[in-house]
């Protein structure tokens, strides 16, 4: 182990020296203070080099070899605050020039009497080292080593809200560096039990062997077996295949029975899978290539991961929940499209790509009179279930005003929705189009609509043209304003498409409104032609942008022919 004179006098502890993996100790202004032979190796530079150097400036690069920026950089905001963090494939300068891709952890220390710092290790990926497991027994973990493996468990389990997505990545970590094998038994909200994934570790490669896979015996209440006991909320424990060598118990038994004989596991671990409240489920590591057991010294580390597993199970599962409780009310509340003579309807809801995102865009179109439909696109700010929930009430309440007043005009049914949201609804604000569709005795279909802060309507005729109606542009609702909305009225040309949208259709983070409204209008005049449906799906593929994480909602119509070209 290689160590300086600091500029308190303190000298590095030796013991530096004694740990397995690259490990460099800083004081608390970022210099390198020592550095042991496991990470001089690892980085290939001579202890003089390193130290009395800055930590960041020295090693720490983007993907292209430049120096990464201080105000970016996540291991010195951890060095200067004292805080434990952990980052995953990180790049860092050898001594030759060259960059090695490596994962990170920073935890306070001492690096001697009266000196405050910091201790970073460094390590090759899981990825890279899983290609160097034998069947030998492998070294026992050191302190910093479980620290490690518990931050990054904390780092992948927290950056997602997908179940199965977090069962994967535990798996990755675990395999093969505690076990050969890693075995998910789920918990599902009827209580019953699902074996959803067994990854085995073979030829320096994950393999998910989806025949030890599928559904399972119901947990027995009073079974004394090691799988049972964790699925009841139970302590961890050791298992083998003696274990399972007497008479099955339960039909739980059996299938372990059968789980040992497949994978050849000579010693397992098995612990329960805990949320805030109930048991989730289990995880199983065995052991089969490598010839050591494992002892009771394993189980405390396997349950800090399986705690946090459950956390991060419980919130992906409690968000995903909520996600299919908006999306199921939002899709509900999208209506069946009316059928009108000679004329072709359609509607696309898509939600937003980001799991948390639930909005409040919908549309609507219903009948009114004989010849007259109303039609409608809207959408209640907002990102989540209060915003769907909000949509539901603007939604019934115009239906309710519009079918109560028949004959009135578009705008004065939306004054009376603007002064019910002011003071019925909990809905902060909301834009919307409500339009009037009606068949003139010249067989064409006349649009009369108002605009409450919302995308103006898009109109395609057969030959390309394309032309946004902003005739009849006034406030979104509930923003307590009062002003007189405008009405506006045109005729639709035969064969012509009529577009209603939300903004999540033209809306970017990276562009302007008038960026996306152009490309809407360019792309729709080149789909003029297409069947409707054909005509929507390829606006939605080509226009919607793909850094937008809003939902959208899409009325189209497209009318007849002309009477003498039918």
């Amino acid at each position: 182990m290689y160590g300086h004179q600091t500029r308190s006098g303190a000298v590095v502890d030796g013991k530096l020296g004694n740990l397995q993996a690259a490990a460099i100790a800083v004081d608390d202004d970022g210099l390198i203070v020592a550095a042991n032979n496991a990470a001089l190796s690892l980085l290939g530079w001579a202890a003089w080099e390193l130290v009395g150097q800055d930590f960041h400036d020295l090693l720490h690069r983007d993907r292209y070899g430049h120096l990464m920026p201080r105000t970016r950089c996540r291991m010195r905001k951890a060095l200067l605050t004292g805080d434990t963090r952990h980052g995953d494939a990180e790049w860092f300068a050898r001594g030759d020039g060259t960059l090695v891709q490596l994962s990170w952890l920073v935890t306070p220390c001492k690096p001697g009497p009266g000196v405050i710092g910091a201790l970073v290790m460094l390590y090759e990926s899981k990825q890279e080292d899983s290609h160097h497991s034998d069947a030998g027994p492998s070294a026992p973990l050191t302190e910093l080593d479980r620290l490690a493996l518990l931050a990054e468990t904390t780092t992948q389990l927290t950056s997602t809200l997908d179940v199965d997505e977090a069962l994967h990545r535990l798996a990755a970590l675990t395999v093969p560096r505690l076990a050969d094998w890693a075995v998910f038994d789920v918990l599902t909200e009827r209580d019953e039990v699902r074996r959803v994934l067994v990854m085995e570790h073979k030829d320096g490669n994950l393999v998910e062997r989806e025949d030890l896979q599928g559904p399972m015996p119901p947990v027995p209440t009073e079974s004394p077996m090691p799988l049972s006991r964790a699925l009841r909320g139970a302590a961890s424990s050791l298992a083998g295949p003696a274990t399972y060598q007497g008479p099955p118990d339960s039909g739980i038994a059996v299938e372990q029975q059968r789980l040992f004989t497949e994978t050849g596991m000579h010693s397992a671990v098995i612990a329960p899978i805990r949320g805030l409240r109930d048991v989730l489920g289990a995880l199983t590591l065995g052991r089969a290539q490598r010839h050591d057991a494992f002892t009771p010294a394993d189980l405390p580390l396997l349950e800090d991961l399986t705690r946090r597993a459950g956390l991060a199970l419980d919130n992906a599962r409690l968000y995903q929940r909520q996600r299919k409780v908006a999306e199921t009310m939002q899709r509900h509340l999208l209506p069946q499209l009316p059928v009108l003579p000679g004329l072709e309807m359609t509607a696309r809801y898509v939600p937003s790509p980001d799991a948390s995102a639930v909005g409040g865009d919908w549309y609507d179109a219903f009948a009114l009179a004989a010849h007259t439909h109303a039609l409608v696109i809207g959408d209640v700010v907002g990102h989540d279930l209060d915003a769907a929930a909000g949509m539901a009430q603007v939604r019934n309440m115009l239906r309710a005003f519009a079918w109560s007043h028949p004959d009135a005009a578009p705008s004065a049914v939306v004054t009376r929705l603007d002064e019910a949201v002011m003071h019925i609804a909990e809905v902060p604000m909301a834009t919307m189009i409500l339009a009037m569709l009606t068949l003139g005795d010249d067989a064409l279909w006349r649009l009369s609509w108002t605009t409450a802060g919302h995308p103006p309507p898009l109109l395609i005729t057969h030959d390309g043209q394309a032309r946004y109606l902003d005739e009849a542009h006034g406030m979104l609702l509930g923003t307590g304003v009062t002003r007189p909305r405008p009405d506006a009225v045109t005729v639709l040309p035969p064969r012509a498409t009529l577009v209603l949208y939300t903004d999540g259709l033209v809306e970017s983070p990276h562009h302007s409104i008038d960026h996306g409204l152009d490309r809407l209008r360019r792309h729709a005049a080149s789909l003029a032609h297409r069947p409707l449906d054909s005509f929507c799906d390829s606006l939605l593929n080509q226009v919607r942008p793909s850094d937008n994480d809003d939902d959208v909602a899409m009325i189209a119509l497209r009318t007849p022919p002309a009477a003498q070209e039918q």
